[in-house]
């Protein structure tokens, strides 16, 4: 699954493609249903639980501080206590996704009680943290490498945004400008100010989100003076805890690469250290690269991008193999039982991979924004929006279970905002050019060569590659519509108003320009045929083994369909792979195959003979569905005919 990452004409003329803002898109198809309970449940579930936890207490000056809940962990330098303003600000962006979709008066509410809090919160010179507010004053811009103070600031400044463009209140977007407006006057390249950036990159997607809603381009700036800043010699993090009258060596997590510090990022060329953090940078470094046209930044990107995707990605979209770091290990690491692959970290890749469109429509890109985006992503929220999975192990004995909330909570809210807002992720718009990255049934609003257009998407993806889309220019326009054609696809054709039509193809996407006028429709098929995968030979677990896949969906196995002892199954290389509709664990597409099933009723450990083998029909489901019915082993990688 190696990728061509080469350069689009649109990179090389420095075209911004910006995504659409969420009120500007309405899905119905695949994702419409998963956005609708989130709305009627998840977003309301999620404050609920941070309420519980005692979130609100620690953030509202008007309730009695409740001290320290959650004990310090890594030597007593840190507590996940320490990040609950980062939770608040994406329940609140969720919130905003939903409201947008759907107006819920006590919904508002809710938020709005929130938002009165962090008023009442807010200091005089526009500082925001609820941590070092209440439970450890005076300690503001300490340690900026642990205890995630600027990755809060981001969280609510990408919900107060959210918020603003959902309900037209500015009361929130108001206090986090005064917040942002404080960090530019504390942190940048001046000789009275801190040259330090966030331990945990996250507000540097933030700061540009602010700076796309406002117009005020000091915030873009800082965004840049972050990603420029980072690991910069003497580090800042080195600086920082010598102040604190420790040494550099004390660091928990012994390197900087946890927390991406370890060099400059123009001279980085290895995805290492903590997963979410490293994708979280890689999508500001594009952000910032995007709006300064930085074409320094082009190739650390590229050469950061092809290490994760072609030697450290599992087939599902997740990274991030070990627990001790939440993050990297070495190259072609991908244990399956023991994954880690944390639910931020594919949400985080889908940032990542939107952000690196910026600057031209690539499949290479979008085709792994889809694979994260449908399969490691969207296991971490189940089919009732109740239950997340913070890790996503692509094997297990039958143990492993969503949970109801986590000491640190940072996935749920993560995947719900992501869900909700998936919208955002389907299109790219330029000045003269709109880019099709994701297929799902809709409508669309977009700003193209001066005029207004709808577009409308029909559509049974991705368990049906037939995409028709309809443009509705206000009048007749010129400009690029480019459509992606999935590197996993056997091909696809394209007609125009019935008719075959030639496109040119550049970096996995159809483009056409023309003159479109009302009514024009467009009809993409795309061979949505099931297939085998097979793993580099160097990721020594899967050898022997295949996946499965239709579409960008991966497979895996349950025991609920297939009985126990789900290694003990074979699935020839010649048996046909078939799609079947199913209803349960909800209405989707399985695949079922004729396999064989090795005995496992003798009691020797070791044996000269082969077991003995009966012919069974295996079935798949997607594996964003699993673990929704009865408790049971799962497996994704299944043994193939003939191997060991």
């Amino acid at each position: 699954m190696s990728h061509d990452h080469r350069t689009t004409r649109a990179q090389q003329d420095g075209a911004k493609f910006r995504p659409l803002t969420v009120d500007r898109v309405r899905l119905e198809g695949f994702f419409g249903p998963r956005i609708d309970t989130i709305c009627a449940t998840t977003a309301r579930t999620l404050f609920d639980r941070c309420i519980e936890a005692g979130m609100l207490d620690q953030i509202d000056p008007e309730r009695p501080n409740p001290g320290l809940v959650i004990p310090f962990q890594h030597h007593n330098t840190v507590t996940t206590q320490m990040f609950w303003d980062s939770d608040f600000g994406k329940s609140i962006e969720t919130a905003a996704y939903a409201l947008n979709r759907h107006r819920d008066p006590e919904l508002e509410a809710l938020c709005d009680q929130v938002v009165d809090a962090y008023a009442r919160l807010q200091q005089e010179d526009g500082y925001l943290n609820s941590w070092y507010i209440r439970i450890e004053p005076g300690r503001r811009w300490t340690n900026l490498r642990d205890r995630h103070e600027l990755y809060n600031a981001g969280h609510l400044i990408e919900g107060a945004v959210a918020y603003y463009h959902a309900t037209g209140k500015r009361r929130l977007l108001d206090i986090l400008c005064r917040y942002a407006d404080l960090i530019d006057r504390t942190f940048g390249p001046g000789e009275a100010q801190m040259r330090g950036y966030p331990g945990h990159p996250e507000l540097e997607l933030a700061l540009v989100k602010l700076g796309r809603a406002t117009g005020e381009p000091r915030y873009l700036e800082l965004a840049r003076f972050f990603v420029d800043e980072r690991g910069r010699q003497p580090c800042w993090f080195d600086i920082e805890a010598e102040a604190r009258g420790e040494t550099p060596d004390q660091f928990h997590f012994g390197t900087l690469e946890y927390c991406q510090a370890h060099q400059p990022v123009r001279e980085q060329t290895r995805v290492v250290g903590h997963a979410v953090r490293a994708a979280y940078l890689y999508a500001g470094m594009a952000d910032v690269a995007t709006e300064f046209a930085d074409d320094s930044l082009s190739a650390p990107l590229n050469t950061l991008w092809s290490h994760l995707v072609d030697r450290n990605l599992y087939i599902t979209g997740g990274f991030g193999p070990s627990a001790a770091n939440e993050g990297l290990t070495f190259d072609y690491d991908l244990p399956n039982a023991s994954a880690y692959a944390e639910t931020c970290a594919s949400v985080a890749l889908v940032f990542w991979a939107s952000r690196m469109l910026g600057r031209g429509a690539d499949a290479a890109y979008a085709d792994i924004m889809e694979q994260a985006l449908y399969n490691n992503a969207l296991a971490g929220l189940s089919l009732d929006g109740t239950h997340f999975f913070y890790d996503n192990p692509l094997e297990s004995r039958g143990d492993h279970h969503r949970w109801k909330w986590h000491h640190c909570p940072c996935c749920p809210p993560n995947i719900s905002r992501l869900v909700a807002s998936v919208g955002a992720y389907v299109y790219g718009v330029a000045d003269e050019a709109i880019a099709v990255h994701l297929y799902n049934a809709g409508t669309a609003h977009a700003e193209v060569a001066g005029q207004s257009v709808t577009l409308t998407q029909r559509t049974d993806y991705p368990f049906d590659g037939r995409v028709a889309l309809r443009v509705e220019p206000t009048e007749r326009v010129r400009f690029t519509l480019s459509l992606r054609v999935p590197g996993w696809s056997a091909g696809a054709t394209l007609t125009l108003n019935g008719a075959p039509v030639e496109a040119e193809s550049r970096a996995g996407y159809l483009h056409l320009t023309r003159e479109w006028a009302a009514g024009d429709e467009l009809v993409l098929e795309i061979d949505l045929s099931p297939r085998r995968v097979l793993a580099h030979p160097k990721v020594t677990v899967d050898q022997g083994r295949t996946a499965l896949m239709y579409g960008p969906l991966v497979y895996c196995l349950e025991e609920v369909d297939n009985g126990a002892d789900l290694n003990s199954l074979v699935l020839p290389d010649s048996a046909t792979l078939t799609p079947r509709a199913i209803e349960q664990p909800a209405a989707m597409m399985a695949l079922t195959a004729p396999a064989l099933r090795e005995s496992t009723d003798s009691e020797a450990l070791y044996r000269i003979t082969p077991p003995a083998r009966q012919p069974v029909t295996l079935t798949a489901i997607p594996y964003y569905a699993w673990d929704h019915r009865e408790p049971g082993a799962m497996l994704t990688w299944i043994r193939r005919e003939g191997q060991s």
